[in-house]
Formats: C-alpha cells, structure tokens, sequence
C-alpha cells in the first residue's frame, strides 16, 4: 500500500488522533504516517471542509512538539549512560562529545530552527541535544518554533493548493532535499579545510621544535 492510502486510511479511521500519535512516532523515527505528507494531507482536509483548520493546526502542532520532547529527553536520560558504556566500541570518546559540544554551540541552535524541514534530520536531532545536554529551555525555544515554522508551511500547502497539493509537496521536498545536501556538503568542506589547517599548524609547530 503506498504511503499516501495509509494516510488516508488513518484519517478516515481516527481523524485528528492521527496527529497527535503519527507525529510523534514520525518525531522518533518511525515515519507512519510520513511527516510531511500527513501534514499537507492535514491541509487539503481542511480546506475541503472534512477537518476544521485550526483544531487541525494545534492538533499537529501538539504532535510534533510532543514528539521532539519525548527524543530530547531520551537523549538526555539516556544517551549518555549508554555512550559511556558502549561508546569506545562506537569509537565515540569523551573528546568527540566534548567537540560535538563545541560545534552546537556555535551552529546548533539554528539548525535546531530549521531541523523540521530538513529530510532526515528532524528524527535525530532531538536525541543529540538531550546527550549533550542542551539547556531545555534552550532546546524548547528553538525547537518548538520550528515545529511551528514545519506545521504551518506543510498544512499551509494542502490548504492553499487545495487538488494540486501532491505535485506541490514533491516540488517542495525535493527542493528541501537538494537544499540539505548543499548545506551538508558545504558543511563537509568546511570542516575538512579547517581540519588541515589545524594539521599544517601542528606541522608547523612540531618543525619549529626541531629547530
């Protein structure tokens, strides 16, 4: 059965429950129903009449919200028992935790913002601020902002497009996919240029002692 008539068959079955359960589970890695298309979907519900567009909205925007929070405090309760336990059979060591820290602290909050529209990320971000131990009220800010920011822009869609939402949800997610690997690949260069001036100025400085 394709993603679409799950969707449809969940909401024909339990309505704004789909919301406030699938997203959730979207939120922890299991993407039935699939995020972004449950939302869209959400709108052109709405704007067919068959839900009513604000319950609809808080209904996914509780959902969302309710599923970062749960990823964020498994992160937090359990993430780092669990790297000190397994983590150098991981190859993860206190130093990798510590320059992961470091890089989220500098970067971290915005991509926090926008982690909801980026394919992938939003099921593991939340996870990695609660290991590091990102303050809540912190991780709350951005993350439930974003939230906002993806419930309003996916339900929007359905809403405003009404029968052409499904060719509009492919020319956007495609367009957030093309966008998440330009960022990650300039993410890559750039840490991998300040990587090898980090090397050359150990050369550097190893070949000063020796003199």
């Amino acid at each position: 059965m394709k993603l679409l008539a799950i969707v449809e068959q969940l909401f024909a079955q339990y309505g704004y429950l789909v919301l406030l359960i699938g997203l959730p589970l979207d939120a922890i890695a299991l993407p039935i129903p699939p995020g972004n298309t449950t939302l869209t979907y959400t709108g052109y519900l709405a704007y067919k009449g068959v839900l009513h567009w604000l319950p609809a909205v808080a209904s996914a925007y509780a959902g969302a919200i309710i599923g970062m929070t749960v990823t964020y405090w498994i992160g937090y309760k359990f993430g780092q028992p669990l790297i000190d336990r397994y983590g150098e059979r991981l190859f993860l060591k206190p130093v990798h935790m510590e320059r992961t820290k470091q890089a989220y602290e500098k970067h971290g909050n915005k991509l926090l913002l926008f982690s909801f529209l980026m394919p992938g990320v939003r099921q593991f971000i939340g996870y990695a601020t609660g290991i590091i131990r990102v303050p809540f009220r912190t991780f709350a800010l951005y993350a439930y902002t974003g939230a906002a920011i993806w419930v309003i822009l996916f339900t929007g869609i359905g809403f405003l497009f009404g029968d052409q939402w499904k060719h509009v949800l492919v020319w956007v997610e495609q367009s957030l996919l093309y966008i998440t690997i330009g960022v990650g690949a300039a993410l890559t260069i750039f840490l991998f240029m300040k990587w090898r001036k980090h090397l050359l100025q150990k050369r550097t400085a190893a070949k000063a002692i020796d003199r």
